[in-house]
């Protein structure tokens, strides 16, 4: 199969957004995103990572113990970025059940143990041209990192979300105009 350097993809830039569960799903990768959708805001130099895991269970063969078959007993997709602008947005997600309530300029966060908070999440990837959206219907932060108050650099909020499959076991959902999406490779 011949090479192809024009379908070499970097993440130049991009974006990350939260809805309420069940908001209008974008349906292509550049519509712009329904009015219920947040820009999360500048996200750190690291981007986002997309993380795919599965446990399997080895089931092996009487006859000479060799792996005959795999199944998966688990999986997971996730992504993480380091949200690095501080808005009621994003100290909402990283303080999970939390408000931030504002009056006459003045705001509280009263942060509360984390509880359920569910909700839509979508990605855009961008290189030139070519636009990837990742849309994530159901989805929670799972996970977050530090917070590092410090005189050298940005406050940041490192944030995992967790994919939970609907009903037809779709975790994530991707669009592309990237004419590499749908080539076939040439023989």
């Amino acid at each position: 199969m011949p090479l192809n350097a024009n379908a070499v993809r970097i993440a130049v830039t991009g974006a990350a957004y939260v809805a309420a569960p069940d908001s209008t799903l974008p349906t292509d990768a550049t519509t712009p995103w329904d009015a219920a959708f947040t820009d999360i805001g500048w996200i750190s130099d690291d981007g986002i990572t997309e993380s795919n895991s599965a446990d399997a269970t080895e089931i092996k063969g009487w006859q000479g113990g060799a792996t005959v078959r795999k199944v998966i007993s688990a999986s997971e997709m996730s992504f993480s970025f380091t949200a690095i602008e501080t808005s009621k947005t994003v100290l909402e997600l990283y303080h999970k059940g939390s408000k931030v309530l504002t009056t006459d300029g003045k705001s509280v966060l009263a942060v509360k143990a984390p509880g359920p908070d569910r909700r839509t999440f979508g990605f855009d990837v961008i290189d030139g041209n070519s636009h990837i959206r990742i849309v994530v219907p159901d989805g929670e932060v799972s996970e977050t990192g530090d917070i590092t108050y410090k005189g050298d650099e940005a406050v940041a909020y490192k944030l995992t979300i967790t994919a939970y499959p609907g009903p037809d076991g779709t975790v994530a959902i991707k669009y592309s105009d990237d004419p590499a999406w749908g080539a076939e490779p040439e023989q």
